[in-house]
């Protein structure tokens, strides 16, 4: 879920012990923010330090961030683009800073709406941007755009040699339901001009079904506003004795406090993660009184990332579910945001997550129970059967 935005703040009902954080996107799958998908998260406020993150990783001196886009402000220069260097040249790999209206988005678009044109975007190959996912139904899609076209241009501005998360600017534009944004199109030798109009799009991250064998399939394809009491009813619904495929992959993250909240559909409290800020050690728990022994497979693949990694860590750690699939996307990794003198904000890396078992996530991700390529559901619900969750 993959540059992006940023979020405030969201205080969970005693889940979340300690800051309440939210985990950042990595800089391709937020890119699905401002083209249609979910955008990346943050995490909570707080000040930053010099030095190296719990785990691993250059952390930034907010105070000397700070200070350097003042300066550029007093040359009349871009504070923003000043402290966009600043971080560049840390080496925090998932440091970022956000305008105003960047930041206001993220925050739509974590509430499940944002305005976009339903296509996400990230790096193919030979460098250039290519379209990795088309949203059924939005203005990409009626526009004929599908996943593997590349995109050259945006409103006639070449995107080559731009950033991801740049180009993602172009495309959202000033975020206005009904602007037309004109994007050059490669497929194969076809090379052509369509434009599209942005539109409101809401989502719908946590879809619920019964398969014919009696299977719950709970697909969570991103942890943003409600996913985690969706996960939770559904579970507390289902009949008794039903097992649950609960499928992660593609999720590309969103709040801890809803990763938290999903866990709870399963766990009779306890604990979900660990992340270290500053050299203090904090956690994220459960509530109480999850089912614990409705059998239950978990699905995750590369997308699977940050929020979803943690309940997967969280699932596979305490022997609560068996889980199919692929290695993790590796996103573990704890950003606060630092207001700038000129009301950007810059998210800045001051921690790293654990599995309960002590597991680093970020730059490994998890290792599933049962590796699986295309046919992982199928296998899933084998596992399942096997453990009494099928006829």
């Amino acid at each position: 879920m993959s540059g992006g935005r940023g979020l405030r703040c969201v205080r969970p009902r005693g889940v979340v012990r300690g800051a309440v954080l939210t985990l950042v996107f990595t800089g391709v799958l937020a890119t699905a923010a401002a083209t249609g998908a979910l955008p990346r998260e943050r995490d909570g406020a707080g000040a930053v330090r010099a030095g190296e993150a719990a785990g691993g990783g250059a952390t930034v001196d907010s105070a000397a961030l700070s200070r350097a886009a003042a300066a550029a402000m007093a040359d009349g220069k871009s504070g923003k683009k000043a402290a966009e260097e600043f971080v560049s040249r840390s080496g925090d790999r998932w440091g970022a800073v956000y305008d105003k209206r960047e930041y206001a988005e993220f925050e739509q678009a974590l509430d499940g709406a944002y305005t976009g044109v339903g296509l996400s975007a990230g790096r193919a190959a030979g460098g250039r941007v290519g379209v990795t996912r088309v949203r059924a139904d939005g203005p990409a899609e009626r526009a004929g755009l599908r996943a593997g076209d590349r995109i050259v241009s945006v409103d006639g501005r070449a995107v080559d040699g731009l950033s991801v998360s740049e180009v993602v600017s172009l495309l959202r534009g000033e975020g206005v339901a009904g602007s037309p944004v004109a994007l050059r199109v490669e497929r194969g030798r076809a090379v052509w001009t369509q434009t599209l109009r942005r539109a409101r799009l809401a989502t719908d991250p946590v879809t619920v079904s019964r398969l014919d064998d009696g299977t719950l399939l709970i697909r969570v394809s991103a942890f943003t506003k409600g996913a985690g009491t969706r996960v939770r009813d559904a579970v507390r619904e289902a009949p008794a004795g039903a097992g649950v495929l609960l499928d992660l992959r593609g999720n590309a993250g969103g709040l801890v406090s809803e990763a938290a909240v999903a866990a709870s559909a399963f766990l009779d409290g306890g604990l979900v993660a660990t992340y270290d800020v500053e050299g203090e050690q904090r956690a994220v728990y459960a509530e109480g009184g999850g089912d614990t022994s409705r059998p239950l497979v978990a699905l995750i693949d590369g997308g699977t990332m940050s929020a979803a990694e943690l309940l997967t860590g969280a699932l596979q750690d305490r022997g609560r579910a068996v889980t199919v699939g692929s290695r993790t996307f590796g996103k573990g990794s704890v950003q606060m945001p630092s207001a700038l003198p000129d009301g950007s904000v810059a998210e800045l890396t001051v921690g790293h997550y654990r599995t309960p078992a002590g597991h680093v996530v970020d730059g490994r991700g998890i290792v599933p129970d049962l590796a699986a390529g295309e046919r992982a559901e199928e296998r899933a619900r084998t596992v399942l059967s096997g453990l009494g969750g099928g006829s």
